[in-house]
C-alpha cells in the first residue's frame, strides 16, 4: 500500500503505527489527552487529533514529520494551548505534536544579552531562570504561553510599546520542515544583510511552514527603577486622547493599558480592586533610571491633567505592581465571570496611533448598537485593542457577535489598520485575509506554502484561504 491509495484516516493510522514503537507511552490516543489538544482558549468548536505525541527534542520532531510526510498525515504543533483563533485545533485530525516537554534553557550569553531556549520554555520560566543575571525577556502576552508558540503566532503583549513584539526579540530559530529536514536560520548578531530573512518568515506562520523547536531570543536589562500607576477618566475620549498624546510626545513609556468602563467594572469585581471606579482607566508602568522615570512621570501627569484625568494612584512596591498587572492579565477571566454562563468571543484589531481615538470611540458605538456586552481592553500604546463579546446560548446571539466582529475589523481596515495585532489568523480570521492582502500577495503566500509543504500536512486549513478568488469578508464602516 502507498499513501496515494489510502483514505486520510488510513494514512494517519499508518503513520501512528510506524511511530508508536519509538515513543511508547509518549504517544497517546487516550480520548482525554486528545481532547486537551483539540482546542486553545478561544470559543471555536473542538477538533480532535487522532493521537498526541510528546516530543522531547528537535530530532524527535524531525522523525515524526519524516514519517507523517511520507504517509501524508496531518500534523498540528501544540505548545501551551493558549492561542485564541483556533491555531491548535486539529480540523483534519492527524497527530498533535506537543512541545511542552522541550522546556530547557540551552544557553545564556549574558554579555551579549541573548539566550537560546527550546520551544516549550514559557516566558515565566525563562525569567525565573534569568533572575540572577539582571536580565529578562520582555514579551508578555499575559498567559502561560510557550516561546515557540509565541513565535508561531507572532505574539505581542503589554510590553510591546517599549520592547517590541516577539518579532523584534528573536535573533534566530531552529525549524523542522515538513519533510523532516532541520533548518537553522538567523545568527546571534543584532543585524545581518545575508540572504532572505527566513527567521521572520517563520514568525507568525502558525505551524503551516515548519515547526519551531529552538529560539534564540534577545534579552534586556532589568530596569533600575519601576513605577506603576493607575489613572481614571470620566470619558472614554479623554482616556484615549491621553494615550495618543503620550505616544506622540515620544515618552518612552514601559507599559500603557486602557480599560473601558465595562472592562474596569469586571476587573473590580473579579480581582477585588479597591479604591477604583468603573470608568475608563489607564494603567501605566514607567521604567528606567530614577531621574528618567521622574521625567516620564512628570510629563505624563501633565498630559493626564490636560485631559481631565484623576491624579495617579501609585503602586511602587513590587508586590503591589505585580497585583496590579495580575488584575490586568486576568481581564479575560474577569469578562467570563462578569456574565456567568455566557460564551466569550475574543477579537483584536490595530490601527495607526493617529486613528486610535476614531477607532476606539467608533468600536464603542458599534458595541452599543449591537446590544452585546463587550468590554474593551487595549495595549493602547501601539494602537492594539481587544474586545471580548459576551453572548448567551443561541445561534442568533452568535451571529450578532460575528457581525459585530466584522464591523469592528472593517472599521480598523478603513482606518489603515489590521484585522489582528497579535491574536493571529488561525481559523477565525482567514476570512479577512483578502481584505488585508491583495491577490498577488496571497498567491505568493500560497507559493511559499506549497514550496515548503507540498503535501499540505502542516497545520492544514489554517491562515490561508483555500482559493485565490475569495469574496470580500467585510466593507469599511
Amino acid at each position: 500500500m502507498t499513501s496515494q491509495t489510502l483514505t486520510v484516516p488510513q494514512r494517519i493510522d499508518a503513520a501512528i503505527a510506524e511511530l508508536a514503537p519509538h515513543f511508547a507511552e509518549r504517544l497517546s490516543r487516550n480520548p482525554s489527552v486528545c481532547e486537551q489538544h483539540a482546542h486553545g482558549e478561544g470559543y471555536h468548536a473542538r477538533h480532535f487529533p487522532h493521537a498526541v505525541i510528546f516530543a522531547q527534542s528537535t530530532q524527535e520532531v524531525s522523525q515524526i514529520l519524516r514519517v507523517c510526510n511520507a504517509w501524508r498525515a496531518p500534523v498540528v504543533p501544540f505548545g501551551a494551548g493558549t492561542s485564541l483563533e483556533g491555531q491548535v485545533n486539529a480540523i483534519e485530525g492527524g497527530i498533535s505534536i506537543d512541545l511542552s516537554r522541550m522546556d530547557k534553557v540551552l544557553e545564556v550569553n549574558a554579555g551579549d544579552m541573548d539566550c537560546r531556549v527550546q520551544a516549550g520554555v514559557t516566558r515565566q520560566a525563562l525569567n525565573a531562570y534569568l533572575r540572577d543575571e539582571g536580565l529578562f525577556f520582555p514579551v508578555d502576552p499575559g498567559g502561560e504561553a510557550t516561546i515557540g508558540g509565541m513565535c508561531a503566532t507572532r505574539a505581542s503583549g503589554t510590553g510591546a510599546v517599549r520592547y517590541g513584539t516577539i518579532r523584534e526579540n528573536v535573533l534566530g530559530l531552529t525549524v523542522v520542515l515538513a519533510d523532516g529536514r532541520v533548518m537553522q536560520v538567523g545568527r546571534r548578531v543584532r543585524k545581518s544583510a545575508m540572504g532572505y530573512d527566513l527567521t521572520h518568515l517563520m514568525i507568525g506562520s502558525e505551524g503551516t511552514l515548519g515547526i519551531i523547536t529552538e529560539v534564540q531570543v534577545r534579552l534586556h536589562g532589568v530596569p533600575e527603577t519601576l513605577a506603576a500607576a493607575v489613572c481614571q477618566f470620566d470619558t472614554l475620549a479623554d482616556c484615549v486622547n491621553t494615550a495618543v498624546q503620550v505616544m506622540q510626545m515620544g515618552v518612552p513609556i514601559g507599559r500603557m493599558e486602557l480599560l473601558d468602563d465595562v472592562q474596569m467594572d469586571a476587573c473590580i469585581r473579579f480581582s477585588k480592586l479597591e479604591g477604583f471606579r468603573p470608568v475608563p482607566t489607564m494603567f501605566f508602568e514607567f521604567a528606567g533610571g530614577p531621574e528618567a522615570v521622574r521625567e516620564q512621570v512628570a510629563l505624563v501627569e501633565d498630559i493626564v491633567a490636560e485631559n481631565h484625568g484623576s491624579a495617579f494612584t501609585w503602586s511602587t512596591r513590587e508586590q503591589e505592581r505585580a497585583e496590579l498587572w495580575k488584575a490586568r492579565h486576568a481581564v479575560y477571566w474577569a469578562c467570563l465571570a462578569y456574565r456567568p454562563g455566557y460564551t466569550g468571543i475574543s477579537t483584536d484589531a490595530i490601527v495607526p496611533i493617529s486613528a486610535l481615538t476614531d477607532m476606539i470611540l467608533g468600536a464603542k458605538k458599534d458595541i452599543e448598537d449591537s446590544g452585546i456586552t463587550a468590554p474593551i481592553v487595549g495595549h493602547i500604546g501601539d494602537g492594539n485593542f481587544h474586545t471580548v463579546m459576551l453572548v448567551p446560548e443561541g445561534e442568533d446571539w452568535l451571529a450578532k457577535a460575528h457581525a459585530l466582529d466584522r464591523r469592528i475589523i472593517a472599521r480598523a481596515l478603513s482606518l489603515g489598520g489590521s484585522a489582528s495585532g497579535e491574536h493571529g489568523v488561525g481559523l477565525a480570521k482567514m476570512e479577512f485575509m483578502p481584505d488585508e492582502h491583495d491577490a498577488v500577495a496571497l498567491d505568493v503566500m500560497r507559493a511559499i506554502k506549497h514550496a515548503l509543504d507540498p503535501n499540505g500536512i502542516l497545520n492544514p486549513g489554517k491562515l490561508l484561504p483555500a482559493v485565490a478568488a475569495h469574496p470580500k469578508a467585510c466593507q469599511p464602516a
